[in-house]
């Protein structure tokens, strides 16, 4: 696997500071992308074990909220299989902080049913991913006044209450913002 990015101090992709890895590699491509350089499996870096203990150590400070995944698409099956070792790393050593996966896959339609996104890891990742904004960007419903989303289209979903409740749960933001 390779990434593009990571930010160790990101307030634009979750809920608080966060930590985010961009990954390489997408095959949606959809039109008015903000990184389409990432589509290319092959661009950036080559991700290593040095560069997961990158993410570990900038994962440690308290104010750190979490870890976010987005892309390229971190739900390429090329992918999951990288960012489901790391995900059990951080679950094993900062049980307290979120994780948050940007993809444009659809949760209920593409990721819990058959379908090219689907693989071994899939199940495993999800168990391990608190908040999933699902659905691919669509440039004709982009409105730059959304929470953590690109286009109006993108649900923010709370994935451990919707596995439980087997419907989808929509998250709801612990800080609030004055407008």
């Amino acid at each position: 696997m390779y990434y593009g990015e990571i930010k160790k101090c990101d307030i634009a992709n979750g809920e608080g500071v966060r930590v985010s890895l961009f990954v390489s590699g997408c095959t949606h491509h959809c039109p008015g992308c903000f990184n389409q350089a990432t589509w290319d499996f092959d661009y950036g870096k080559e991700y290593t074990e040095e560069t997961e203990r990158e993410i570990l150590d900038a994962l440690a400070p308290e104010y750190i909220n979490g870890l976010s995944l987005l892309g390229g698409e971190p739900f390429e099956p090329q992918n999951q299989q990288f960012l489901v070792q790391l995900l059990r790393k951080v679950r094993e050593r900062f049980p307290k902080k979120t994780v948050w996966c940007y993809t444009g896959y659809l949760f209920d339609k593409d990721l819990l049913s058959e379908s090219r996104a689907r693989c071994g890891h899939t199940d495993e990742m999800l168990s391990m991913i608190d908040v999933l904004v699902d659905g691919r960007f669509v440039e004709k419903l982009k409105d730059i006044r959304l929470l953590f989303r690109g286009s109006s289209n993108q649900r923010i979903i709370d994935v451990p209450k919707s596995i439980q409740s087997g419907e989808i749960v929509l998250w709801e933001p612990k800080i609030r913002r004055g407008l």
